[in-house]
């Protein structure tokens, strides 16, 4: 019986959300007295490194097949490697592509699956595995009772934790199935940590008056080391890029912190942000429903507040 952990990867490099969905995995294992086994597809240059956060084997299938994500091929191959590996427990990460893949795999494994995990799960009766729901109004804790058991792991839900060394990467033996999508062109966006992996978002509405003022958002995200994000009619009216919308119709993240500037609050937007652990806004309107879920308000002109703060985290950093 093996704990397996599909650990993604972006351009050969094992994401951020792997590394977390390891040490979940290894946690589990460790609580289940069994073997914690890590399966990544193609390129992944820096695949040992999964054992550094608690993979004791992992495994690389480099078919040239895998370097382009295609579900069907992608679940059939992690089918066949949770097989081979003797897994009983697959756990993936909540992404785009985790998302794309749970079901097949639930259907292909015979597995009872639970998505969005936020905590580790009770074992002591059974295996109980929790998650936010309602727009994290509330938690749902789903007894998974199936032989084969798959958890998909919220990102940000786990810190990463080093508690390992590098190992060696061995070959699995999985044939690529042959694609039955043909991509045309891909866009990548690049330079900034996905917004659902960011530790650190600073994000920004229409009180912002006009997108040329967004240059002070974008200098307090590269002070801080943070991603950017934006209200749904910011990007609605062309002043954002749409994968920077964070919402209810666009992303849901929960950051380590979450800075709101110039944002009214309204449900739809919160309903995206609020498992954030931090909340701070920032807002003229002290009416603003977005104070209600802060941990930390500043009312005043956003104009004023915005430069003053970035002035503050240059002497914060120069001094540290």
């Amino acid at each position: 019986m093996s704990v397996i952990i599909f650990a993604e990867s972006v351009e050969g490099q094992v994401k951020k959300s792997a590394f977390e969905a390891v040490t979940y995995g290894r946690k589990v294992a460790d609580a289940l007295g069994v073997a914690c086994k890590a399966i990544t597809l193609g390129k992944a240059e820096n695949a040992s490194e999964l054992g550094v956060y608690g993979a004791q084997e992992v495994y690389n299938a480099g078919d040239a097949a895998f370097d382009q994500f295609d579900s069907q091929v992608f679940a059939t191959a992690i089918a066949d490697a949770f097989n081979q590996l003797g897994g009983k427990i697959l756990v993936l990460s909540h992404s785009s592509m985790g998302k794309s893949l749970a079901g097949r795999l639930s259907v292909r494994l015979n597995a009872g699956c639970a998505s969005g995990a936020s905590e580790l799960p009770d074992i002591s009766n059974g295996f109980i595995v929790g998650k936010s729901v309602y727009s994290g109004k509330a938690s749902a804790f789903y007894n998974i009772n199936t032989e084969n058991k798959i958890v998909s792991l919220m990102g940000n839900a786990i810190k990463p934790e080093k508690t390992g060394s590098p190992v060696e990467v061995k070959p699995l033996a999985i044939v690529a199935g042959v694609p039955r999508i043909k991509v045309v062109e891909r866009k990548t966006i690049s330079g900034t940590v996905p917004l659902p992996e960011a530790a650190l978002v600073v994000s920004a509405g229409r009180g912002m008056k006009d997108p040329s003022n967004w240059g002070m958002i974008e200098e307090l995200a590269g002070e801080l080391g943070a991603s950017t994000a934006c209200s749904r009619p910011v990007s609605d009216t062309g002043w954002r890029p749409h994968h920077e919308h964070v919402g209810q119709t666009g992303l849901a993240i929960r950051p380590n912190l979450y800075i709101a500037i110039g944002i009214s609050g309204a449900i739809q937007h919160l309903a995206g942000v609020n498992n954030s652990r931090v909340i701070v806004v920032i807002n003229k309107d002290p009416e603003a429903p977005f104070f209600k879920a802060a941990d930390y308000g500043i009312v005043g002109d956003l104009f004023e507040v915005v430069p003053r703060l970035i002035e503050s985290v240059r002497k914060f950093k120069a001094g540290h």
